[in-house]
């Protein structure tokens, strides 16, 4: 090798330079780690959810410099050890704390193989598998929506979805916008509840709209957008000399869990020639039973919807749909760019598989893969089931918070979004009035902060409108049990007794 080196600028090209051996001993290491630390004790409730450290610490502990030479393996092992040990374990029974939880492991295994693989999924030539995939999923799911056809694409989270919604109502409107920008257009409204996602705010601003014109609609006492209330605002932007373009609802508030009545927002959005986009990336999943989907009644009116089976479905961080029911190309339409070194009309295959261009991504993760192999793994039955036993044990929670002194429930749940309230004994005999709001405001801080360096439990707390803090808990893993739902208010009762 050395007598018939070749060089380029001073550099040996013969043979490679990577050590395949130590790397694949190296890989077989960290998957022994993975299977001993992370899918083996995923389901062990005598486990921390959480190893706090503060940051300083933390910093420390996991030596997070990057030096000239390269670290030996038993010391990146060691990193990978650190890693877990010192994550948030999401996956564990009693981690309640976000939209998201538990584990799936045919989803994890499908996430190992799109690792490995490392597919970009824009053109049918570098992602064959992927492409045909991504579509059959699509197809299904635009199927539960109750559509005939229509079209979608897997996108980087429901936030994205959402903008792409957004992108597209304009576009439909005015598709002059796409190549003469802002400057000719007229001062666009689009309408959504109180109790919407943050993003249909930042949507507004990243697409130029302007979150002045994001005229927030008012809800009723479970979170539910008032239809009234939306045909005021829509007369009020028309009076304005502003253009109504787009209505965006919700499925599954994040805090309360609410779901707008969509089919009274569908008659409002037809007399008014308004896009309808369902934000459902928390509770489209309950279109998998037959039992909760009438949640989502009208949802087939829809222009468009955002679905997330990484949340109540599990399928993994993250597998995000955007559904849209034009079937005419519109979504490839508003979003091509025609990049001509990635999509050849004269290839020597259907070039109507090479759906990147629909995309505003270029490099896109074959996130419907693990959804796919998830659901082929259980069926649709299988997922139908996850769905009601976590409503179910929703509703057991719910119904033992009535129960217990000291604790109270603030709504009954339409969804897996139990609010309630941990009420001290000390507190519980002080008239409810600005001092006592004030101290039960303290409660929940305090009591977060203690689960968290125990590591006993992970449930989140929010002010919301004119409710001081209150626990906001999230059942989804099918791995947690009644038992569990009775250890969150013994333990809450035990850290928060003596305030």
């Amino acid at each position: 090798m050395k007598r018939n080196a070749v060089l380029v600028d001073g550099v040996v090209l013969n043979g490679p330079i990577i050590d395949s051996c130590a790397g694949e001993k190296f890989v077989e290491e960290v998957c022994r780690i993975l299977m001993n630390e992370v899918v083996q004790k995923a389901t062990d409730s005598s486990e921390k959810v959480c190893e706090w450290q503060d940051p300083e610490q933390l910093k420390k502990l996991l030596d997070l410099n990057l030096r000239e030479n390269g670290e030996t393996h038993q010391k990146l092992l060691q990193i990978c050890r650190n890693a877990i040990k010192y994550s948030v374990k999401t996956s564990h029974p009693r981690f309640f704390n976000q939209l998201y939880a538990g584990m799936d492991h045919y989803s994890l295994a499908a996430r190992f193989i799109t690792e490995a693989m490392n597919p970009s999924v824009y053109t049918y030539e570098v992602s064959p598998v992927f492409i045909l995939i991504e579509e059959a999923v699509l197809k299904k799911m635009i199927e539960f929506i109750g559509w005939e056809e229509g079209d979608g694409i897997f996108s980087p989270g429901g936030s994205v979805s959402n903008m792409y919604a957004v992108n597209l109502a304009r576009y439909n409107y005015c598709p002059d916008i796409k190549e003469k920008g802002l400057s000719q257009a007229p001062r666009l409204v689009m309408f959504t509840s109180e109790e919407c996602h943050y993003s249909m705010k930042k949507a507004a601003a990243f697409l130029g709209i302007g979150t002045h014109n994001v005229y927030f609609v008012k809800t009723d006492d479970r979170g539910k957008m008032i239809p009234e209330e939306l045909e005021m605002q829509v007369d009020r932007a028309h009076k304005e000399g502003a253009v109504p373009f787009l209505v965006l609802a919700t499925s599954g508030t994040t805090v309360v869990g609410a779901f707008d009545p969509l089919d009274e927002i569908a008659d409002i959005c037809d007399k008014h020639k308004l896009w309808l986009h369902v934000d459902a990336s928390w509770g489209g999943s309950a279109l998998m039973s037959r039992k909760y989907r009438k949640l989502l009644h009208g949802i087939h009116r829809a222009n468009s919807v955002a679905w997330n089976p990484h949340k109540m479905l599990m399928a993994g961080i993250q597998c995000c749909a955007l559904l849209v029911k034009d079937n005419t190309g519109l979504l490839k339409r508003c979003h091509s760019a025609e990049a001509s070194y990635l999509f050849q009309q004269d290839k020597f295959y259907d070039v109507r598989y090479d759906t990147g261009d629909k995309s505003i991504q270029c490099s896109r993760r074959a996130d419907a893969f693990k959804f796919w192999m998830m659901w082929k793994a259980l069926g649709t039955m299988g997922l139908e089931e996850r769905v009601n036993r976590a409503l179910a044990l929703s509703r057991y929670l719910a119904s033992e918070i009535k129960k217990r002194n000291g604790f109270e429930l603030l709504w009954e749940p339409e969804y897996a979004n139990i609010c309630f309230w941990y009420i001290p004994p000390s507190f519980r005999n002080i008239e409810k009035g600005p001092a006592y709001w004030q101290k039960l405001h303290q409660v929940a801080p305090v009591i977060k902060e203690r689960m968290m360096k125990k590591g006993s439990l992970m449930v989140g707390y929010q002010p919301h409108q004119d409710k001081v803090n209150f626990f906001r808990l999230i059942v989804i893993s099918p791995q947690v049990s009644r038992e569990d739902m009775d250890f969150v208010l013994d333990e809450m009762e035990l850290l928060g007794r003596d305030l």
